[in-house]
């Protein structure tokens, strides 16, 4: 054998023939060797004739199949069991063979109920996902939601992603398309067509698409109810019209920052669909005047209203959409940066619409408190009103809505008024307190002119507040919230104080004393007088209190201690202290004990509280999310 391993290889090799005789080898006896050298080939030549007579052997397999007899093949998979997944896992080809093939092309029924929800955002959205998602919701119930947000021009999907939708997904009932620059006319009107269960459609931010795809969308698509168009440049008024005249079942319609949709399209939807149209939103449309009027003679059947910096509509718009007392049915109105929202048209809506309950007015900088007391005069059923930023109104206008609002009234918001400012509270009316003791939630935030007087008048005219918010009131003291409170009937449950830095502990005490077997929650964040005392106050006279923050306060250790020992067995869910300086380590068994029933707590920013403290209470509290 010493012989063999002795061979320096230079030998040439036996190159091939039909004698394969044996003869014995004169160096090793006994070994028989054949009777010619062999051709030497180098190593390298025999793996690569190896390696492609491996790839001639695989293209023998399957892969080498055209694509008509692969189709022929994937179309008879059955609908039910893992097969079709199993077969779209075997390559990208597979997958797009499998995408191409439509529901009647297939041999079995591969369509569900549609209860599946799917949702594609950023880099994750391509044509390759919506392929796989088409080929695996159709064997699991059926795909009913899809929702695409792109990454602008960055996005990768196309109209052959939406392509492969329409061909596996024919029970699509909800469709959402959000900043998808390279999707156009094609793929959208492939899927409505497809899918004619569509109820909803929402096309944001899509500059490909024009009046082409709502056209087919009119024609196509007879169960939507549902129509959102925002910031789509190509679509303009033909589309609207199209599906004016095509979607009869429609109920809710949304357009914002359209630039080619004026009033010629806007108009003519509100007059054919005015009498079963529910939800109307128009933000930042070429419209003017015209399209309120004929929402106001046509809109019998709309509920709610959205109207957002409408800068074309003036004041007689506004004036006509109310006086022409076609909206009965109009229960809430939003307005938000329309100049035309001004005094006479608060009179006209209110006037206008006797069903009217829910009034929002943002940004109206020319209805003043003159335009309140008109709508609380005019709209009886009214419930909630909530004004933002809002300047011209002032304490009068306000203390006259409140004094003239109907009994129904129950939620009063104001937020960032900068015209409200202390005045002497006038003379208080007999018959004022029965008019306003409906009045069950107040939130007065951020209104630097809002101080303890006018605070004192709304305690006088409310009897029946169980929800207040006062935020950011540098003006009101103790003295205020104890006008407020004394005269309360029911027992607050919700109280809000954050940021009111000029309270101390004595309004939390009167707080918890008056009111502590109702109070459920209370916020403390930013008072900056608040001390152990008012926690001291609440472990001792609340009893149903769920939710308490303390951010931001003089709070030590002594408050947690005292809620921890508190004899009222407190139930607390949500207990926030971050920010609170002045707790320590000490507090970790009083907050292990309060964690018995904590879902939330909040240690953020407690520099005091160190590293080893915060694991030990991860590991105790398990059951409750820790913000630190």
């Amino acid at each position: 054998m010493s012989g063999i391993f002795r061979n320096s290889g230079d030998d040439e090799f036996f190159n091939g023939g039909s004698s394969m005789h044996l003869s014995p080898g004169s160096c090793c006896p006994g070994v028989y060797l054949p009777a010619r050298k062999r051709l030497r080939v180098s190593a390298a030549a025999s793996a690569q004739s190896f390696y492609s007579a491996f790839e001639h052997k695989q293209q023998t397999s399957i892969q080498v199949l055209p694509d008509e007899c692969l189709f022929e093949i994937l179309r008879r998979l059955p609908s039910s069991g893992p097969e079709r997944s199993a077969c779209a896992c075997v390559s990208k080809h597979w997958l797009n063979v499998l995408s191409s093939i439509t529901r009647s092309e297939s041999v079995q029924d591969l369509e569900g109920e549609g209860f599946l929800s799917r949702s594609l955002e950023g880099k994750k959205a391509t044509d390759l996902r919506l392929a796989a998602i088409s080929v695996g919701t159709s064997t699991r119930g059926g795909l009913g939601k899809l929702q695409i947000r792109g990454s602008g021009f960055e996005s990768k999907v196309t109209d052959a992603g939406l392509g492969a939708v329409a061909r596996g997904c024919s029970s699509l009932k909800v469709l959402s398309l959000w900043n998808l620059p390279a999707v156009s006319d094609a793929g959208v009107s492939e899927i409505v067509r497809s899918c004619p269960l569509i109820e909803k459609i929402d096309l944001s931010r899509c500059p490909g698409i024009t009046d082409k795809c709502l056209v087919a969308i009119a024609e196509s698509c007879k169960n939507l109810t549902d129509l959102t168009i925002d910031s789509c440049s190509g679509v303009g008024n033909e589309g609207l019209r199209a599906v004016a005249r095509g979607c009869v079942n429609l109920r809710s319609v949304s357009i914002k920052s359209c630039p080619r949709i004026g009033d010629q399209g806007v108009s003519f939807l509100l007059a054919q669909a005015g009498s079963y149209l529910t939800k109307v939103k128009l933000q930042m449309v070429n419209v003017t005047g015209l399209s309120l009027a004929v929402l106001g003679h046509y809109g019998a059947g709309v509920t709610d209203l959205v109207l957002h910096g409408l800068q074309g509509v003036n004041e007689k718009g506004f004036w006509v959409m109310g006086n022409a007392k076609g909206m009965k049915k109009l229960r809430s109105l939003s307005v938000t940066s329309c100049r035309g929202m001004t005094d006479v048209a608060v009179e006209a809506v209110g006037n206008g619409c006797p069903d009217l309950k829910h009034v929002t007015l943002n940004k109206c900088l020319l209805v003043s408190g003159k335009g309140l007391v008109a709508l609380a005069k005019t709209a009886l059923g009214l419930e909630s009103l909530k004004l933002e930023e809002c300047h011209r109104i002032n304490g009068f206008g306000l203390l006259g809505f409140l004094m003239n609002c109907g009994s129904k009234m129950k939620s009063f918001s104001l937020v960032n008024c900068l015209g409200i400012q202390e005045a002497a509270s006038p003379l208080l009316p007999s018959s004022t307190t029965s008019c306003s003791s409906s009045l069950r939630s107040l939130s007065i935030r951020c209104c630097p002119g809002f101080g303890d007087a006018t605070l004192s008048f709304l305690g006088k005219i409310c009897h029946q507040l169980q929800d207040i918010e006062l935020c950011g009131l540098n003006g009101v003291t103790d003295a205020g919230v104890f006008e407020l409170l004394q005269s309360n009937d029911v027992g607050l449950v919700k109280v809000n104080l954050s940021g009111c830095v000029n309270l101390s502990d004595n309004t939390v005490s009167a707080i918890s004393i008056c009111h502590g077997r109702t109070l459920e929650s209370l916020n403390l964040d930013g008072c900056k007088n608040v001390t152990d005392g008012s926690l001291v106050a609440v472990a001792k006279n609340c009893y149903s209190v769920n939710d308490l923050d303390v951010s931001n306060t003089l709070v030590s250790d002594q408050g947690v201690k005292a809620l921890a020992s508190s004899p009222n067995h407190l139930n607390l869910q949500v207990l926030s202290v971050g920010g609170c300086s002045a707790i320590t380590d000490k507090s970790k068994a009083c907050m292990q004990k309060l964690g018995r029933t904590l879902l939330g707590l909040n240690i953020q920013r407690c520099g005091r509280i160190s590293s080893s403290t915060v694991d030990s209470l991860l590991e105790h509290l398990w059951r409750c999310d820790i913000l630190y």
